[in-house]
C-alpha cells in the first residue's frame, strides 16, 4: 500500500493544532508578542510540539483501531477504514516523534523535558487513563496547562499562577462538554464509543459544566480586577475584556445542552461565528489594552 498524502493528513489531524496555540499565550499576556527573537522560538515549539501531537494521534487511533471502526463518525479514520496501514501508521509515528524530539532538544532542555511529560501522559491516557472518569477529563485539561510550559520554556517567561489556573479550568470544562456528546451517542446510538461513559450521566456532566463555566467566569473576574495585574499593564480597562468571554462561555454551553453538538472543541473554534468573533473581539480588546 502506498502512502497517500491525504489519509496521512487526515490522520495526524493537522485541524486539532489549532490547540497548541496555547503555547504563545505567555508571549501574549506579558506583552512580548512583538519580541522578534521570542515569537521565533515559540514558532518552533509550535511545530515541534505539533509534530508530537502528530504522533500522539496516530498512537491513539492506532491503539484504538478496533473501538473506532464502532463509532458512528470515528470508523470514517485512516486507521479503522483501512486506508492508511499499521506498518505505515508505525512509520509516521516515528518520523514525527523523533523529529519533534531533536528540534525541541535544539531550542530548550527544559522544553523537550515538558514535551517528553507530555506523550508520556498521552501514551498513559490512550492505554488506561481515558477510561477512568474524571482522570480522563484531568489528564485533557492538564494537557493544555502542559502547553503553556511548553511556551514557557521555550522562550524563558514565568507564568502567572491566573493563566495557568484559567487554562485548567476551561480546558477541564470543554472536556466535561466532550464527554457530554460521548453520552448522547450513547444513548441515541446503543453504541458505547468509549468505555468510559459508563462513569458518567447526563445529570453529572451538565452539574460539572454549569460549575466550571462558574468558576471560569469568577477567576477570570479575579484577574482582571486584581491590584497586580492593573499595575502591571497600566491600564483599569481591562475588566472590559470580561463581556467576551461571558459570552463565548455562553456559546459553548449552547452548543452543549441546546444543540447538543460538543464533541468536538477544535470544530466549535473552526465552525462556529459566534464563538469566532467572541475570540476576535477578545483578542483585540486585550491587546489594544495591553499593547
Amino acid at each position: 500500500m502506498k502512502f497517500n498524502l491525504e489519509n496521512i493528513i487526515r490522520l495526524i489531524r493537522p485541524h486539532q493544532y489549532i490547540k497548541n496555540l496555547f503555547i504563545f499565550m505567555p508571549l501574549f499576556f506579558v506583552g512580548q508578542i512583538q519580541n522578534t527573537e521570542l515569537l521565533l522560538n515559540a514558532i518552533a515549539a509550535f511545530i515541534a510540539f505539533s509534530c508530537a501531537a502528530g504522533a500522539i494521534y496516530t498512537f491513539n487511533d492506532y491503539h484504538d483501531i478496533e473501538d473506532d471502526r464502532k463509532h458512528p463518525r470515528k470508523k470514517s479514520r485512516p486507521l479503522a477504514s483501512g486506508a492508511v496501514s499499521k506498518r505505515q501508521a508505525i512509520i509516521i509515528m516515528a518520523l514525527l516523534a523523533s523529529s519533534s524530539f531533536l528540534l525541541m532538544v535544539l531550542l530548550s532542555y527544559s522544553a523537550a523535558a515538558v514535551l517528553l511529560t507530555y506523550v508520556a501522559m498521552n501514551v498513559a491516557y490512550t492505554i488506561r487513563l481515558k477510561h477512568i472518569a474524571i482522570a480522563d477529563v484531568t489528564t485533557i485539561a492538564i494537557g493544555f496547562v502542559l502547553r503553556l510550559f511548553i511556551g514557557s520554556t521555550a522562550t524563558g517567561i514565568s507564568l502567572s499562577i491566573w493563566i495557568v489556573s484559567m487554562t485548567f479550568l476551561l480546558a477541564l470544562f470543554m472536556a466535561f462538554a466532550k464527554r457530554r456528546d460521548d453520552v448522547l451517542i450513547y444513548m441515541n446510538t446503543g453504541k458505547r464509543a468509549r468505555k468510559v461513559i459508563d462513569g458518567y450521566n447526563l445529570q453529572f456532566l451538565d452539574t460539572a459544566m454549569s460549575i466550571m463555566a462558574s468558576v471560569v467566569i469568577v477567576a477570570y473576574l479575579i484577574y482582571v480586577t486584581s491590584p497586580e495585574v492593573i499595575e502591571r499593564i497600566h491600564n483599569q480597562y481591562i475588566y472590559l475584556t470580561t463581556f467576551f468571554v461571558i459570552l463565548g462561555i455562553l456559546r459553548y454551553l449552547k452548543i452543549a445542552l441546546v444543540d447538543q453538538n460538543s464533541g468536538s472543541p477544535t470544530e466549535i473554534v473552526i465552525k462556529d461565528r459566534f464563538i469566532q468573533i467572541v475570540l476576535a473581539g477578545w483578542i483585540i480588546t486585550f491587546s489594544w489594552i495591553l499593547y
